[in-house]
This record gives structure tokens, sequence and C-alpha cells, in this order.
């Protein structure tokens, strides 16, 4: 194991020819102690074990014993085994901001494995993110401004349109079977007229950790609103549709506006304070997802990243 004065991911390497054989018995070995260690370390990086795509499910078996489907995500990104799906499929020239993953969701997973499986030409890196270093970095006025939580809302079209579709982002076609995951998250819905469905969440925008009791930013509104996107692609969609008709949008709890100005801050510290986790072909990345955000740097040639997740 090692580690650097400055704060980094604790990084465990392999002790022998490596394999997900070693990585297993390395886990078997550690037991409980694994979660105590993710907790204090809040992330840890396994070099060195070589581990491919045919070897990625039985070191995700002792990793995560209960994969989750990453049901009611709002990134677009593909299935690739039980419960394994690519990290994400936004263009490779853009960066992807920090977030906690489905943080807007009523459940979140309470850890995320990401493994590289083709190593990026240039760039690449997962940037991670001391959640709550992210909350002090902002301003008091931004903190208290989302004190009272935000109001995320989706329009997921059935098939054709712009953004993700309700059957992909529920991995359904019943609309009982959606309906019966909504109805106990506190969100509300109504199917529109051409099939698609509009849903509605209040969520709060800081929790703390069940552990540590730490609290940490924990809401996805520079994501969701589009001053996070960008001026240009902003003005785009503003000539293009409201923001409550936008595949996503995001406002305060009670509908009232979030500043463009709060939203390029948040981002803005999420970037400058993050940590970038460099990828070599069968790196493993598990990260607590309550006490770390995690992003996406641009990259060049190719990179596969896949992810799984567990509660």
């Amino acid at each position: 194991m090692s580690r650097t004065q400055a704060w980094t991911p604790l990084e465990i390497e392999t002790e022998g020819v490596g394999g997900a054989e070693e990585l297993v018995g390395r886990i078997d070995e550690m037991g409980d102690e694994l979660g105590k260690l993710l907790v204090q370390e809040k992330a840890l990086v396994f070099r060195g074990f070589g581990i491919t795509p045919e070897s990625l499910d039985p070191v995700l078996d002792a990793l995560l014993p209960n994969r989750l489907a990453y049901v009611h995500g709002n990134s677009p990104r593909t299935k690739v085994g039980s419960n394994v799906y690519t990290s994400t499929e936004y263009p490779q020239e853009f960066t992807i901001s920090m977030h906690n993953e489905m943080s807007y969701a009523h459940a979140w997973p309470a850890r995320l494995a990401f493994c590289c499986t083709v190593q990026p030409g240039g760039g690449g890196a997962t940037p991670v993110l001391d959640a709550a270093l992210w909350l002090e970095s902002l301003d008091d006025e931004v903190r208290e401004a989302f004190a009272g939580g935000v109001r995320y809302m989706q329009n997921l079209h059935s098939g054709f349109g712009l953004g993700k579709s309700w059957q992909d982002t529920f991995e359904t076609t019943s609309r009982e079977e959606v309906e019966a995951f909504l109805a106990p998250t506190g969100a509300t819905w109504e199917w529109n007229a051409d099939g698609g469905i509009r849903v509605a969440s209040v969520r709060p925008s800081a929790v703390r950790h069940p552990v540590t009791g730490a609290e940490v930013w924990f809401n996805q509104a520079d994501q969701w609103h589009p001053a996070g996107l960008g001026d240009d692609t902003a003005a785009a969609l503003a000539q293009i549709m409201p923001a409550d008709e936008l595949p996503q949008s995001v406002t305060f709890a009670d509908g009232s506006p979030i500043p463009a100005e709060y939203v390029l801050q948040i981002r803005d510290r999420g970037l400058e304070n993050a940590v970038d986790v460099d990828w070599r072909a069968g790196d493993l990345l598990l990260i607590d997802n309550v006490l770390l955000a995690h992003g996406r740097r641009p990259f060049t040639g190719s990179r596969r990243v896949l992810v799984a997740m567990s509660d």
C-alpha cells in the first residue's frame, strides 16, 4: 500500500502475479475490514491485478455482494453484464463535472466500483472529490440558498426524442412497473399524450454519511441546470424549448430558479478541488459514493471503463 502526503485514494498493489484470483483472495482476507478501510480512506485503487472483462465478475461479487441495476439513472450508458454498465457514453472531448451517483434519487448506491478495460490514449482520468470539502468550498450565500433542497424535473420520451426514454431509464416497458417504482419515492408524475412521462422530485442538497456523520454536498443541480452545460449549449437549448421541457431541469425546492452563477460556482469549485485517478488497463477503483463525488476528464484515443454499484 502507498499514500502521499496530500489526500489521494489509497492504492493497493499486487503482491504476486496479479489476476482476479489474487485480488479476490485479498478481498476475502480483509473481510469486514474492507468496509472500514473504505470509509476511512474514501476510495481504494487496486493496481497491477490486470482485471479483464472476463475476470471482472468474481471481483465484483467480492466487492459488491448486492449489485444494483441502474434503474432511474439519467446518464447514457450500456448494460454489458449482470448489473455492469459502461461508465458513461458522453463524447470524449467533454469534461463530466463532479457528482455523487444518483444523488437526485430517493435512494442511491453506497459503493461504486470502476474497472478500466481499455486504457485511454491520453487524459481520461476519473477525478474524485471529498464531498465534505466540496460543501465547505462553496460561498455561504450558495449553501444557504440551497438549504431547502432542490426540485428535479425529468421529461422522458417514449422512444423518440431528446434525452433518454422512460423504457431505458427504468429498464422496463411496463407503465405499471414504473409507477410501482415511483410510488414510494415521494416523486410526482404524469403521463403525456405522446406516451412520455414527466417526473418531479424534491431532494436535499446535502446529506450526512451514515457512519462518519460528515455533512456532504449531495445533489446534481449543476448537471441538471442548463448553465452547467456552458454558454453556447445553454443558449442553443433555450432557443429549442423552455427549461422545464428539457429532458432534465432543476430549481430550488419551492420552484424558484437557481441563479446561473451559483451553478457555475458549484461546478467549478468541484472540479478545482478534485484529485485525478489515472487509468491503466486492469485497474479497479472502489469509492464510497456519499463521501466522494466523481467525474471524468476529456480523453483522446479509446477508453473503456465499466461500473457497478451496490447498496
